[in-house]
């Protein structure tokens, strides 16, 4: 897994984040989403390493990254605090300037990377998300009991961690048929560790608060994505199901927005590598 590419745990300020990283060209970082680790992206990263620098780092409470210890506003699991520690990690590695492709929960960090540094990110890349306050606003009966585990998640007063900590991978149920059996274990390792779980669940948490109140205070002001934009879901997913047409929504985020469906399942980089990386390849070659 990962051949050729190298292993680092850097210090980007605030916390520590551990990284694999290789390839040649331009820099491009991958953002994994919940419950995955940067291992998610295994199938995906060497059908891009011969065209781009690729930096496949653990989130700020996932894997083997660190934990920093949270607060009242749940804002040290928020998508600004993470998009700052990519900022850091990308310059620490010697990028100022790179594009940035976001699944799941990471494509909230995208997102936030490409809002509050526009000057950082070349190209954006989204893959089955809409903007935190967007989903929120739009949440409804559909949506609560489709993604209730958000709000379980972001629960404190009976919180989610002592359910999930009984048995993870009861509450999780990923196999090592649909990862690959290097991905998998490293998976395993971080949903059985306790301080994982609880900053996942901080990530939800933050999502509910900070996050929710900097995508309004965004919406608000009329500040839009100005770079390239690619939006990808997964067809067997429910992004349609949802919200009709996904990609009408990030219109009304980003100014220069293109994208497609994937025929997969919400696991994309695990369940069509080839597919992912040939939308990605098309879409950020000059």
């Amino acid at each position: 897994m990962f051949d050729d590419f190298a292993t680092d745990v850097i210090d980007v300020g605030e916390t520590e984040l551990f990284v694999r990283h290789g390839g040649s060209g331009a820099p491009l970082l991958l953002l994994h989403g919940h419950p995955r680790t940067h291992a998610t992206w295994h199938r995906v990263a060497p059908l891009l390493a011969p065209h781009y620098y690729v930096v496949c780092p653990d989130l700020r409470g996932y894997g083997r990254s660190g934990k920093p210890p949270t607060t009242p506003d749940h804002a040290p699991y928020g998508k600004r605090a993470m998009a700052r520690d990519m900022v850091a990690l990308m310059r620490a590695l010697g990028h100022d300037r790179f594009a940035v492709a976001g699944h799941d929960r990471g494509a909230y960090v995208a997102h936030r990377l490409a809002a509050d540094h526009p000057g950082a990110v070349s190209r954006l890349v989204i893959m089955d998300a809409v903007p935190i306050g967007e989903a929120l606003a739009r949440a409804d009966a559909r949506f609560a009991a489709s993604w209730w585990h958000w709000f379980f998640f972001g629960q404190t007063d009976k919180p989610a961690e002592r359910v999930i900590n009984a048995d993870p991978d009861a509450w999780y149920q990923a196999t090592a048929e649909q990862m690959g059996e290097e991905a998998y274990e490293d998976y395993r390792r971080a949903i059985h560790d306790p301080d994982t779980v609880h900053g996942m669940c901080e990530d939800y948490r933050a999502g509910l608060t900070v996050d929710r109140a900097a995508d309004d205070a965004d919406r608000a002001a009329g500040r839009r994505v100005t770079c390239p934009t690619l939006f990808l879901w997964s067809s067997k997913d429910d992004m349609e199901e949802l919200y009709g047409d996904p990609l009408a929504i990030w219109r009304t985020w980003a100014d220069d927005v293109t994208g497609h469906p994937i025929d997969s399942g919400h696991h994309v980089a695990e369940e069509a590598p080839e597919e992912l990386a040939a939308s990605l390849l098309g879409f950020l070659r000059p």
